[in-house]
């Protein structure tokens, strides 16, 4: 066989075998629409049962990164199809999927919870603000399209205009912000099916003029559905983040979440413990609502760190309602402190640019 980078590509793909049918992952029937390109970029969709260890795609990709020539590789995860019936017209043949740069978008974080209420959303608009507020350049796209609340939590009602073929987003505490609940009308049903969930994520994610980002961070709709799966396959993810408050119930949904982001060869940056505790506003003490410790002992069983526990704390959700995060309505606040240690520890985990991006004038 030749010593082309297609036949290395090969060679190193039926060096990854899959143990439970004890046979390489090309044999397999694993590897499909494999597109080897002539500057170096690989993408192939990978067919994982949920029999077949997660790890395979793990595997997968370091293989095919530690190839000499190989620059990019994109893999699709997606799960096998039913067999066709008998005399049933065969479907179309997939046509090499198309690998946008997104590399203007920064370090992609997604924040996620296992379920709704836990304060997602009010972790991810303060996180982006906090993260302006340290001179990064920052976007932060709602794709919670269930329950598109950012807009609201940044005072936002207008619709961002159009130049050209691209969205402009609209800004706000540094932010640049992108949502559902911007283009449609606020009280408007969100009856969504999974092929229109996933049309709206890669909108965003490409007809949106962002400009040169530091940081994007998505805040994804609870749960582990089609918003999840659409991101993690469109764009390459640094890390998830997952929100939980410290009851089991909520500690075994995000599990299950951080467990989605692993399938999906998706590193979870850690944890953060929303609701931890409560800080009364006169005298300062701390008064455990919940059970004590989900959080860090969700941090301990998935081997990641705990970023922060951010108490309740009185007033905080008018002031989310106002269109004031409570990193910026009262940054002294024990909650929008707590909120800034998260920032930090996002940071370190998430790491920056290496490169400096130019000051902007005017």
């Amino acid at each position: 066989m030749p010593n082309t980078l297609e036949a290395r590509v090969a060679g190193a793909l039926t060096n990854v075998r899959n143990p439970r049918v004890d046979n390489d992952v090309i044999s397999a029937g694993m590897v499909r629409d494999l597109v080897v390109a002539s500057d170096g970029r690989v993408s192939l969709t990978f067919v994982l049962s949920r029999d077949d260890p997660a790890t395979l795609v793990r595997d997968t990709r370091a293989a095919l990164k530690d190839l000499h020539g190989v620059t990019d590789v994109r893999i699709q995860v997606v799960e096998p199809q039913a067999p066709r019936a008998i005399g049933a017209a065969a479907p179309p043949a997939p046509s090499a999927p198309e690998q946008p740069d997104f590399g203007n978008l920064g370090r992609v974080l997604a924040i996620s919870s296992g379920k709704g209420g836990v304060g997602k959303s009010t972790v991810a608009a303060n996180l982006a603000i906090g993260l302006a507020g340290r001179g990064a350049q920052v976007g932060l796209m709602d794709a919670d399209v269930y329950g598109p609340n950012i807009p609201r939590m940044f005072g936002l009602t207008e619709k961002p205009a159009v130049r050209g073929t691209r969205i402009v987003p609209l800004e706000r505490y540094g932010v640049k912000l992108m949502s559902l609940g911007l283009l449609v009308e606020r009280d408007a049903p969100a009856i969504w099916r999974g092929p229109i969930i996933t049309k709206i994520i890669h909108q965003f994610l490409r007809d949106v003029d962002w400009g040169k980002l530091d940081y994007l961070v998505v805040d994804l709709p609870p749960g582990t559905g089609d918003a999840q799966l659409s991101l993690a396959q469109a764009v390459p993810l640094r890390g998830g983040i997952i929100v939980t408050t410290p009851q089991e119930v909520a500690i075994g949904d995000a599990l299950r979440g951080a467990k989605m982001f692993e399938r999906v060869n998706v590193p979870v940056l850690g944890i953060v413990e929303n609701m931890s505790y409560f800080a009364c506003p006169k005298c300062g003490e701390h008064t455990e609502i919940f059970l004590h410790g989900g959080g860090q002992r969700l941090a301990d069983e998935l081997g990641i760190p705990l970023l922060g526990k951010v108490p309740l704390q009185a007033g905080m959700a008018d002031l989310a309602d106002s269109g004031r995060p409570i990193v910026v309505a009262e940054p002294e606040s024990p909650a929008a402190l707590a909120l800034s240690l998260v920032v930090g520890k996002v940071v370190e985990v998430a790491g920056t640019r290496s490169v400096a991006l130019p000051i902007l004038t005017g």
